[in-house]
Parts: structure tokens; C-alpha cells; sequence
């Protein structure tokens, strides 16, 4: 009670933010309904798991392509626009999965899928850089916390209520939930309130200075120069990572832990069926216990408010060690308990790196820099996904071992570099 009552206090207090909040909300939930259906259509369709695969692999050349573009966008364009149009453009894309009866008729299911992802990667950035914009400072961990709560509900309810609704009514009632879903969050869009950018350039900090205190703490001598093209995009990259050691922190976070997540993603099916002989119904039990981890990562991160490097850090130790023994447990409530933990750990540990990311970086930039990290995480995913997939498909669980170790050792020299980089 108290839990959900700090929730709707906080939300309150926020009154744009929660528009943003139920939209995002929405959106996500809509998103799962349509996923569910879509592999259960492609199985019932073709019956193969290569379809599958190439209907997910689809989904990840957009983010490493588009989410860049996203942010960019943002220094042009107003980013409630950017929203509304790639949440409207998806509405008859999400429709067009209807026309979906055979198997010859897969090439739409694959386009549409495709284009759906090509807005998410423009949307995904853009919504998540505009955050510290509708909030106050001292709430915006908290806020950060609030997004895991998004992530966890949208797992849980989604995943749920879409296997069920496309089980009963069929796919189609799913994809038109979808749409719905996408029409609703643009209604909610158009209601959020974005300062003018007049109003925060008091408050910028420039790249300019930005170098010149990273020159200043490295005792180099440097000169700032303008040129005709300093606004191009690998340049103004180029130069907002190379002036924080921050920045270059937390993309190579994006860069491995995602690879993790993949492997994680893959063995969850691995475990529940072949480990510990759950059927589908335990991938969903391990899913909505994700889920359930994601929701209470909200209470615990608010105590790392002036502690969020070391939360990082913290919650990296904590997930190594959390792997290493999901490998040997064998009943299947301490393994929920355990896939509980791990994403507490993991949404404690995103709302102190998405808070770090949100004040480190300039305003006129996050939306690029958040470009940046999507494309990273994104594709790392997708790519740790697809090895994942191959390696597991050869051996199973003893496969299955062997990756959870590597993430282990990952996870722990990730967490000792981090320290020594950033430490006290």
C-alpha cells in the first residue's frame, strides 16, 4: 500500500510527466499484445522457428540505423511532433498485420514489422531524453525508478494479457489492441507540455566548456576549434564522448550489458523447458518474475540518490554472482526468486545510469547521445540474441551453463573497471 501510494504521490506531483507515463505505458502494452500474436501467428503459419527468428532479427537493423536519427531530430524538431507522427504512423502499420492469412502472406507481416521498428527506434530516444525536461531535479532518479516500473508492468500485464487474448480471440483482436493502444498514446502526447528551449539554455552547459574542463582535469593543452561542419553528427559525438568520462562509461555499458540480457533472454526458455520441464507456462513465470523485480526496483533505487555511480557498480557485483547461481540451482522457486533479484538488481542499476546520462549530457545533445545508446543497447541485444540462439541450440543446457558463467566474469571485470575508471 505504501509502496503504491508513494507512486501516485510522486505522479501527482508531476503532472507532465504522468501523461508521458500512461502513454508510455500504453504504448508498451500495446507493443507486447502484438508481439505475442505475431510469433503465434508466424508459428501457426509456417511452423518454424527460422521465420521466428527472422521476424525478430528484422526488428534490430532499424535501431542501429534510425535511433541515431531519432536523436537528431530532436535538435530540429519538437519533440512532442516527433512522438505524435511515429505514434500515428504505426497505427495502420500495426493494422496491416490483419491482411495476414497464409503463409504467402508473411512479406506483409515481415514489412510491417520492420517499419514498426523503424518508428520505435526515432520514438524510443526521443521520449527518453525529453524526461529531465518535464520533471523537477531533485525527483528525476525517482523518475528514473518510476520508468523500470513502466518496463516491469508492461512485461507482466503484456505478456499475460496478450498470450491470453490472442490464445481466445485470436491474433487479430491482438493487433487491433495494438493499434488502439498507439492511438491512445498520441492522444496522451499531444497533451504534454515541453518547456521552449529558450527556456533551458540559461541553464546549458556547452560542449565548449565541457572540453575545456575535461582538458583542464587531463593537463593538456587544446584548442577548440569551430568549423563549418562541427554540427555533423559523428563530430558533435565524437566530441561530447570525448569530453566525459561519464559518457564513455556508460556506452560501454550499453555495450556489454546488453549482451548479457540477450543470453538472458534466450536461456530463460532453456531453463523453464529443458532444465526444469515447466513448459511455456514457465517462461511466462519467469517473465512475469522479471517483471515483478522491474516494479520493486522503484522502492530501492530512491536510496542511491547521491550514491549512483556506486549503485552501478553495486548492482553489477550483485548480478554476476545472481548468475553464476542460476546456473546450479535446481528447483524451480528459488530460480523465480533468483530471475526476482536479478531484475531488482537490473532496475536499480538502469534509473542510476539513465540518471547519470540525463545530467551529464547537454540538453540540445541528450536526445543525440540517447540516439547513440539506444542504436548500442539495441543491437548488442539482438546480436547476443542470435549467438545465443546458435550456440544453445547445439547443447541445451550445458550450453546454457557456460553462458552464465561468461556473464558472470563479464559482469564482475565490467563492475572492477567501472570502479577504477570512476572511483573514489
Amino acid at each position: 500500500m505504501l509502496f503504491r501510494s508513494s507512486i501516485l504521490i510522486l505522479l501527482q506531483k508531476e503532472s507532465e510527466y504522468r501523461k508521458f507515463f500512461i502513454a508510455g505505458l500504453v504504448n508498451g502494452i500495446g507493443d507486447r499484445f502484438c508481439q505475442v500474436a505475431m510469433l503465434s501467428l508466424i508459428l501457426s503459419t509456417t511452423g518454424s522457428g527460422l521465420a521466428v527468428g527472422l521476424a525478430l532479427g528484422l526488428r534490430v537493423l532499424p535501431f542501429l540505423l534510425l535511433a541515431p536519427a531519432g536523436g537528431l531530430l530532436t535538435m530540429r524538431f519538437s519533440r512532442r511532433k516527433i512522438m505524435l507522427f511515429t505514434n500515428l504512423i504505426r497505427v495502420p502499420l500495426a493494422l496491416s498485420y490483419l491482411l495476414v492469412n497464409s503463409a504467402d502472406d508473411l512479406w506483409i507481416l515481415y514489412t510491417a514489422s520492420t517499419l514498426l521498428a523503424c518508428a520505435e527506434a526515432l520514438y524510443a530516444p526521443v521520449r527518453k531524453s525529453g524526461i529531465p525536461l518535464l520533471v523537477q531535479p531533485e525527483h528525476l532518479l525517482k523518475i528514473n525508478g518510476l520508468e523500470q516500473v513502466m518496463n516491469g508492468t508492461v512485461l507482466i500485464v503484456g505478456a499475460f494479457l496478450g498470450g491470453i487474448t490472442s490464445s481466445v480471440m485470436g491474433p487479430q483482436a491482438a493487433f487491433i489492441t495494438n493499434a488502439v493502444c498507439f492511438l491512445l498514446a498520441a492522444v496522451l502526447i499531444r497533451k504534454v507540455s515541453f518547456p521552449s528551449r529558450m527556456g533551458t539554455e540559461s541553464n546549458e552547459i556547452s560542449l565548449e566548456s565541457m572540453e575545456r574542463s575535461a582538458t583542464a582535469a587531463s593537463g593538456k593543452s587544446s584548442v577548440i576549434t569551430r568549423t563549418k561542419g562541427a554540427d555533423h553528427v559523428p563530430s558533435v559525438i565524437w566530441r561530447l564522448v570525448r569530453s566525459s568520462v561519464a559518457l564513455q562509461i556508460i556506452i560501454l555499458f550499453e555495450l556489454w550489458v546488453p549482451v548479457i540480457n540477450g543470453i538472458d533472454n534466450v536461456l530463460i526458455s532453456v531453463y523453464a523447458i529443458e532444465v526444469f520441464s515447466l513448459g511455456d507456462w514457465g517462461v511466462g513465470l519467469f517473465y512475469a518474475a522479471l517483471g515483478t523485480g522491474l516494479v520493486l526496483s522503484n522502492w530501492y533505487s530512491r536510496y542511491f540518490q547521491h550514491w549512483l555511480l556506486p549503485g552501478v557498480v553495486l548492482c553489477l557485483l550483485v548480478e554476476g554472482g545472481l548468475l553464476m547461481l542460476l546456473s546450479v540451482v535446481t528447483l524451480p522457486v528459488i530460480a523465480v526468486l533468483i530471475y526476482i533479484l536479478l531484475a531488482l538488481m537490473s532496475g536499480i542499476g538502469n534509473a542510476c545510469l539513465d540518471t547519470l546520462l540525463m545530467n551529464e549530457t547537454p540538453e540540445k545533445y541528450r536526445g543525440l547521445i540517447y540516439g547513440l545508446v539506444t542504436a548500442c543497447s539495441s543491437t548488442m541485444l539482438g546480436l547476443s540474441m542470435f549467438g545465443a540462439s546458435f550456440v544453445i541450440r547445439s547443447g541445451g543446457a550445458t550450453e546454457a551453463w557456460f553462458c552464465r558463467r561468461i556473464g558472470f566474469c563479464g559482469h564482475c571485470c565490467f563492475a572492477y573497471n567501472l570502479w577504477m575508471v570512476k572511483g573514489p
